[in-house]
């Protein structure tokens, strides 16, 4: 319009303009109300991805919502978009993959922090190397200091393949005391310096629970098996609070980092619990814990009970029982003599006589009950001890009928032991890695016949048993991605196996999905708070860059976490 016939409009005309305005105007803002009534409320969206929820009635989606910590939304991309609104964070994944987040059913959480701080001798090829690497660190110890490490795996050696013992390095640690556990944590090496510090000579008798490896004439070798390392755990050097709460933090951020959004520790002492309370009160919790104590304090957890924090990112309800030793060093507790020695490994580190009174009081007091046991004589008598029990004590005296007791690690379990798992509720909680682990030596220390009940997740699927996946980190190295691949593909990381490794005892990745999400919850008493993607629950997810559940094999240990989410916070992102 020409600036001259503006001026010349009539008051009338003027007027029919500002009625058309208001009217617009008008419009507009009940539009804009329209919109925001129809805005479902979120904080976060997850969408343009594929969703695999571990939740039956609805195994996959598109997106996902989050208001308040919890679930709001699990469906299609188009109905997500009423979630796209306010105040939300929308994140569009642009294909990535979101599971029910990750949880590691059994590990030892100050020991993944730790791990970072000290000699790790992880996937070394050789004995050789191992023994420079040992030297290489010790150089920097000064003298009195210790020098340890951990993680040194004989049978993956491609030199030799036999114990470490105090000849291998007391040329270069002669002023300098030495303890570095073995990778299953369960026997260690030791130089002739520790030995004298602790007092140990080869008149010094074997622990029960435990032993020194010896010479023919007696002298300790300086490899110890299980409750023998006490001797020189208590001579090593105090660990302040401060330190022990950085191995804490340092280890919920590994955690995080790998896609982890719960772990469960099996053996957390109440010096590390009241850690574990300042770092929630300090709001550094990267993913939740469950811990259960070692029976050496089952008596203060009986007198204190479980203890849990209001956002369930904490919680305290288990006791930890140590029975035999592990089938690497030859301390797993089996019927039968090993193939390849002529013993049958050993039991005790916690006696009949000191668990009985701590179970009878668990099932008073609704406790549940976590045991070491991997050989075939532990698994059945700790089934026979279960069984005493709930005999014992009057079903009326019982706190609850569904205790949940757990039995960590099971690694040789005899057909008609599987169905007693069955009949006596108790939970398999076994570690995938491990079994691939024991590929380079399982063969010799059980022989064909064991193996066929060795590490057998599919028969224990079949017996409708919920199988909890964890790591045992930092014995293994504590990755999803790994125990994922183990339970799938029952091979080495390379993908290679061996004769008589029975690959149908492999589950389905659905099976390997449920097993590192839902059932993990099941197992801690909280499958209505999180453990599959469903409305109401926790906003736990764990987002890979690759769909696990259905690409090549190998490609899963090469996938990347990307993003690692609790209670709608994300804790890790790359």
């Amino acid at each position: 319009m020409h600036p001259t016939i503006a001026l010349n409009l009539t008051l009338p005309a003027l007027l029919l303009l500002a009625a058309c305005s208001d009217e617009s105007s008008n419009i507009d803002a009940l539009e804009s109300a329209a919109a925001s009534a129809n805005c479902a409320q979120a904080d976060l969206v997850l969408h343009n991805t594929s969703v695999y929820t571990s939740n039956e009635n609805q195994w996959t989606a598109e997106a996902v919502a989050s208001k308040g910590g919890k679930i709001v939304f699990v469906g299609s991309n188009l109905d997500a978009e009423e979630y796209m609104c306010g105040s939300a964070r929308v994140i569009d994944l642009a294909g990535r993959t979101v599971f029910a987040g990750f949880t590691d059913s059994h590990q030892h959480l100050e020991g993944v922090g730790k791990r970072t701080k000290t000699l790790s001798l992880f996937g070394i090829a050789t004995l050789q190397q191992t023994v420079q690497t040992i030297g290489d660190w010790a150089a920097n110890i000064p003298d009195g200091d210790w020098v340890q490490g951990r993680g040194w795996i004989e049978r993956e050696w491609t030199d030799e393949q036999r114990f470490l013992n105090k000849y291998d390095v007391d040329s270069f640690t002669a002023d300098k005391p030495l303890f570095m556990p073995r990778a299953d944590g369960v026997s260690a090496l030791v130089n002739s310096k520790a030995m004298e510090l602790a007092g140990v000579t080869k008149d010094t008798p074997d622990p029960e629970g435990g032993r020194f490896e010896r010479e023919l004439d007696g002298t300790p070798t300086g490899y110890v098996l299980a409750n023998a390392m006490n001797a020189f755990r208590e001579i090593l050097p105090p660990e302040t609070d401060a330190y022990l709460k950085d191995n804490l933090l340092r280890g919920l951020r590994a955690n995080a980092s790998l896609g982890w959004t719960q772990t469960q520790d099996a053996g957390m002492s109440y010096r590390l619990i009241g850690l574990m309370k300042e770092i929630h009160k300090e709001g550094n919790m990267a993913h939740r814990v469950y811990a259960a104590i070692p029976v050496s304090q089952a008596q203060t957890m009986l007198e204190r009970g479980r203890e849990t924090t209001a956002d369930d990112m904490f919680d305290v309800r288990g006791i930890k029982v140590f029975i035999d030793g592990t089938l690497g060093s030859r301390g797993a507790a089996l019927i039968d003599n090993y193939s390849d020695s002529d013993h049958n490994g050993f039991m005790n580190r916690t006696t009949k006589e000191e668990l009985m009174p701590i179970l009878y009081a668990s099932l008073r007091q609704g406790i549940q009950i976590e045991t070491h046991v991997i050989g075939d004589r532990a698994v059945r008598s700790l089934l026979d001890w279960y069984e005493e029990a709930y005999n014992y004590v009057p079903r009326s005296e019982w706190a609850s009928e569904d205790l949940r007791w757990r039995m960590e690690h099971a690694q040789i379990i005899p057909p008609s032991d599987q169905q007693r798992f069955v009949e006596l509720g108790v939970l398999p909680s076994m570690q995938p890695s491990h079994a691939i682990g024991d590929l380079n030596f399982a063969p010799d220390r059980l022989g064909r016949d064991r193996l066929s009940y060795a590490y057998p997740w599919q028969q224990l699927v079949d017996r409708g048993l919920r199988i909890l996946a964890g790591s045992d980190a930092p014995v293994e190295a504590g990755d999803p991605r790994i125990e994922f691949f183990a339970a799938v593909a029952r091979t080495r990381l390379d993908g290679t196996s061996g004769a008589g490794w029975h690959p149908e005892l492999a589950v389905s990745r659905e099976t390997a999905l449920l097993m590192l999400t839902l059932w993990p919850a099941h197992g801690a008493f909280q499958e209505n708070l999180r453990g599959s993607i469903e409305i109401g629950k926790y906003a736990d997810f764990t987002v890979f860059d690759n769909d696990l559940m259905t690409i090549p094999e190998a490609d899963i240990l090469t996938s990347e976490n990307m993003m690692t989410i609790v209670g709608g916070k994300i804790t890790f992102q790359q």
